[in-house]
């Protein structure tokens, strides 16, 4: 993963260079671009840490695979706005799973099941 970040922040740096000799505008939004794929690329990885510590005590929540599936086919649209809540939204259950699942342990059946 970190590969994939040191290979993501080379690229923003050599198309930013590339830019230098088009307008500022270009430049603005070349950078503005490189910044949300770096956000994204970070926010992902989150997620999918937050996915794993959920399944290690059986606390993965159904939809987590696809919604990530989703978010990583819009970045690979470039639709970085959409990708990113998408991965904020599955970092959020993974959490949340994590969170269901510590705090149900040992609680048992309820006493009209015993």
């Amino acid at each position: 993963m970190k590969r994939m970040l040191l290979f993501m922040s080379m690229v923003a740096v050599l198309g930013v260079a590339g830019c230098a000799s088009t307008s500022g505008d270009s430049m603005h939004k070349a950078a503005a671009a490189a910044t949300a794929a770096e956000a994204y690329q970070q926010l992902l990885a989150e997620a999918r840490a937050a996915r794993k510590k959920a399944a290690s005590v059986d606390g993965e929540w159904r939809d987590i695979g696809k919604i990530l599936k989703k978010a990583e086919a819009a970045a690979s649209k470039g639709d970085y706005a959409k990708a990113t809540k998408l991965a904020e939204y599955a970092k959020f259950q993974g959490e949340m799973g994590y969170k269901q699942a510590i705090s149900q342990r040992g609680v048992g059946n309820p006493d009209y099941l015993n």
